[in-house]
């Protein structure tokens, strides 16, 4: 799956030039958090969020940099910060440096793009015009997507424990040497040696994700001592 496919396309934007106010009572009648900031021509700029609101007024709070802070520079980030604080149009508090994504990206790259950024959205660019939005609550309905789609497919028991095992092998925690699933109607029984709650946990969620799966129980103990270690 990718951006282009999850996205919200033409997504609400605001001009550099807009004043404040108007943003702010935007996105509090469209209940939303933040707005590409494009050109008249659809060129991506930047991007403003009530994050960027909410640290105009709290910057008026800042106390003026000490004489040995000015010295090393401080001067300039309190300089940032006035025209943070003071600005009436977006142009002054937007947020210029921006992670983007292209349309072809997948949804694993941009959930590591707002992970690792803690951001909520990322704009989806195509030769630098704005092209959409993705937000978490895109990538959360995308998540849910093959858990609806696998929970109405047939389940085929062989099909099931195919699958199964080949994620199994694509494991480092897990020994299919040791440890064997059976499958009937669609209930993954583990049988074997399984070391600890965590791997039966990890278990448990890797064969949920195997469309066709309607239930996961272990049948299972701890391996003996002679075999720790044993890959």
């Amino acid at each position: 799956m990718r951006a282009r496919d999850i996205m919200t396309p033409d997504p609400v934007s605001v001009p550099p030039e807009t004043p404040l106010e108007v943003v702010a009572a935007l996105m509090s009648e469209r209940h939303i958090s933040g707005l590409p900031v494009v050109q008249t021509d659809g060129r991506l700029v930047g991007l403003v969020t009530d994050g960027d609101l909410m640290r105009r007024l709290s910057a008026k709070e800042d106390k003026p940099a000490s004489f040995f802070a000015a010295i090393l520079g401080a001067n300039a980030d309190q300089a940032l910060a006035y025209a943070r604080a003071h600005g009436r149009r977006v142009r002054d508090v937007m947020s210029t440096n921006l992670a983007t994504v292209g349309p072809d990206a997948t949804v694993e790259e941009v959930a590591h793009i707002l992970e690792t950024k803690r951001i909520r959205r990322v704009p989806v660019v195509s030769d630098g015009m704005l092209v959409g939005v993705v937000s978490r609550a895109d990538l959360l309905r995308a998540v849910m997507a093959p858990v609806a789609s696998g929970a109405e497919e047939e389940a085929s028991d062989p099909r099931i424990r195919r699958e199964l095992y080949a994620a199994m092998q694509a494991q480092p925690w897990v020994s299919t040497r040791f440890v064997f699933p059976e499958v009937k109607d669609g209930t993954v029984t583990f049988h074997g040696f399984i070391a600890g709650q965590e791997a039966k946990t990890a278990l448990r969620v890797l064969a949920e994700g195997v469309p066709g799966v309607k239930q996961v129980s272990f049948d299972t103990s701890e391996p003996p001592g002679i075999m720790i270690g044993v890959p």
